[in-house]
């Protein structure tokens, strides 16, 4: 990755249910660029999502620099609800990756049903056991996150053998770009006018692995 391109924001990693292991890409990107910061949860196989939250919004008040999230699963949503909190205006980008079906944990109720307030991107599996493709992108339409379907990746963690995961690391350099072109002022002075048009791809193969 073209590190230089992150160096201006702050990027935390958001793992989710039971942490994200050393094989997980996660880890391994954490290993790859050491000033990633994790955010570690106090009971990792316990998630309640307002409990998470807290803490998502309690590492982003360390910090005040624009910040891109990189969550994954159940960090997916606890992401997403802080976003929808307005207390971190200097988010400035979130990847979501194999977000964990809120139902499964009777939080719909607590999750945004509009648009985030930066830009986003969600990257979802074709047999995920988590969340089926179609209801991610249900979620990815109503927060008006680019949504790409990744192929047939399981859960997208560990276990899909994805090693650097050199096109997730692709993605994080898009969603770069896009919140570096945007000013947090321009972004958080008024609403959207109008929402940016919803767009669906497909990872290209060659993409997908180490």
């Amino acid at each position: 990755m073209a590190i230089q391109q992150l160096n201006q924001f702050r990027v935390l990693v958001a793992p989710g249910l039971h942490n994200s292991g050393p094989d997980h890409w996660q880890s391994r990107w954490q290993r790859l660029y050491p000033r990633f910061e994790r955010v570690e949860q106090e009971r990792w196989s316990d998630p309640v999502l307002l409990r998470w939250a807290d803490r998502l919004d309690e590492v982003l008040d360390q910090d005040r620099r624009p910040t891109l999230i990189v969550a994954h699963s159940f960090g997916c949503l606890t992401t997403a609800l802080s976003l929808s909190r307005a207390s971190s205006p200097h988010v400035a980008g979130v990847l979501l990756v194999g977000p964990a079906d809120p139902d499964k944990f009777k939080v719909s109720a607590l999750l945004p049903h509009g648009e985030l307030p930066c830009p986003s991107i969600m990257v979802a599996s074709s047999n995920d056991p988590w969340m089926t493709e179609q209801r991610a992108e249900q979620w990815a339409r109503r927060w008006g996150s680019d949504f790409v379907n990744a192929g047939a990746l399981g859960h997208i963690n560990a276990e899909s053998g994805l090693g650097d995961w050199r096109f997730g690391q692709r993605l994080l350099q898009v969603l770069a770009q896009r919140a570096s072109n945007i000013s947090l002022g321009e972004r958080f002075a008024a609403p959207r006018k109008a929402a940016r048009p919803f767009l669906r791809v497909a990872a290209p193969a060659s993409f997908l692995t180490v």
